[in-house]
């Protein structure tokens, strides 16, 4: 625990800057709960209730970068403890103690210790729904089974794909062969979860445009290279200390809700590496199991010697990756950057232009940046129209405003085309017959051009 706050409070602001994702989260949560609960019909239902929990975080700690980065901070502490009492439970004290050390050092739990979203959290509370499932095994009792029920509810509420965590659990138990009635509890229990958990699910599915950016897996390989790291460990043998084997676990874990996903997503491309953060859990085991192998294979002070230099060759290795973690460029936007090139580039009285408008939650955040220029396409805004974004105007009404402005600053994604709905193709049309570019400034996930009339003159 101490060493994953440790490295999550080192270098946790990042420069001061944030993301998308986490500008959503900090615009959401300063919305009253009736506003939260509003907007959520139209959009991002499945972070509801984290977008509430950052709302009452906010409401007693005041917001800012510390309040919005620390619960996950301490929610992936919370999780390292339990890996190392999973492996304290299942293969004794010093798998345990690595595992626990190892599980920080990854680099996905570093990443997002430092986020302010959800994924800290799911991945807390499924590690602890797994403790509690390795503890309810052996002693059978209600009461634990409705822990561990309630806990994998809770983090499957936080994010939809949680519930892959119960299919591992039950994988586990089956090739386990624990007695009939503890495989009978289990089913009871994960009846019960998927039960909760329906209702969010089908009204979530509703908005599944939401996902539609993604086109392929994000980020398969690094955590594909984690993952095989992972279960070439599992080859180690692990003493067993009781009817829940270690390996058998954490393969479980690493392998399936991966593969579920993987194979979800030749309907629907769905993969992205957050939503199985999770999986870092059986890593850590697996990794922790291995090292306590080599350490128990120990026969001469030269062996300790390789031992040893092997462990500062993996540790070196890591210092760059968790160096570039704490950078602004670690996270694929910077909204931080985006709103101040926005200040920079505008003039007093200028016209504001976002392509496409889902864009505009990148300024919304630091309201100053865009203060003095003209949202020409805005016809209500994310708070009072209950969106994340604003409703727009019709496209002719956006190209007419556009008409009345000398100059525009527009905000794009970087290597991004806009959408092809009458509203975007109305601002992009507009753009190329009425204006040309005067200068564009590319930022961390974006560019910002400022356009002029054909008639202004060419110098500023």
């Amino acid at each position: 625990m101490l060493l994953t706050i440790a490295l999550g409070l080192w270098g946790i602001r990042r420069k001061n800057t944030m993301w998308g994702d986490e500008s959503v989260t900090y615009q959401l949560a300063h919305r009253d709960l009736s506003q939260i609960w509003l907007t959520v019909q139209h959009v991002d239902l499945v972070h509801a209730l984290h977008y509430a929990v950052m709302h009452e975080i906010f409401g007693l700690f005041g917001a800012g970068l510390l309040t919005l980065r620390l619960p996950s901070v301490l929610a992936m502490s919370a999780a390292a403890s339990a890996v190392g009492l999973l492996g304290l439970r299942l293969a004794g004290p010093r798998v345990g103690l690595l595992a626990g050390l190892v599980f920080p050092l990854l680099p996905q739990v570093q990443k997002y210790a430092q986020e302010g979203r959800s994924y800290a959290m799911v991945c807390a509370l499924v590690a602890w729904a797994t403790y509690a499932l390795v503890v309810g095994v052996t002693r059978h009792a209600r009461w634990r089974w409705a822990v561990y029920g309630c806990t994998m509810l809770l983090a499957c509420l936080l994010h939809e794909f949680a519930v892959l965590a119960l299919v591992a659990h039950g994988v586990t138990l089956v090739v386990s062969r624990v007695p009939r009635p503890v495989l009978r509890a289990w089913g009871v229990t994960a009846t019960g979860v998927v039960a909760g958990l329906l209702p969010l699910a089908i009204r979530s599915a509703e908005q599944s445009a939401q996902v539609s950016w993604i086109d392929v897996p994000v980020r398969l390989p690094e955590f594909l290279a984690a993952a095989v790291v992972g279960v070439a460990c599992a080859l180690a043998p692990v003493a067993a200390r009781g009817p829940v084997r270690l390996p058998v676990l954490a393969v479980s874990i690493v392998v399936l809700p991966c593969l579920l996903l993987l194979i979800a997503s030749l309907v629907k491309p769905l993969f992205v590496d957050r939503y199985v953060l999770y999986s870092n859990i059986g890593i850590a085991l697996l990794v922790g199991a291995c090292m306590d192998h080599f350490h128990r294979l120990r026969k001469s002070s030269r062996n300790a010697a390789v031992a040893g230099v092997a462990a500062v060759a993996v540790l070196a290795a890591l210092v760059p990756t968790s160096l570039s973690l704490r950078t602004p460029q670690s996270r694929t936007n910077d909204v931080t950057a985006i709103g101040a090139t926005v200040r920079k580039e505008g003039r007093p009285g200028d016209g504001l232009l976002y392509l496409s408008g889902q864009h505009r939650i990148w300024t919304a955040a630091n309201p100053e940046d865009t203060r003095f220029l003209t949202d020409l396409a805005l016809a209500q805004d994310p708070v009072s129209s209950n969106t994340l974004a604003g409703v727009e105007l019709p496209a002719p009404d956006i190209a007419a405003r556009m008409l009345e402005f000398d100059r525009i600053v527009a905000v794009r994604a970087a290597g991004a085309h806009s959408p092809t709905d009458p509203q975007e193709e109305a601002k992009t049309s507009t753009l190329r017959r009425h204006f040309r570019e005067y200068g564009t400034t590319h930022v961390n996930g974006a560019r910002v051009t400022v356009y002029v009339r054909d008639h202004e003159p060419r110098s500023r």
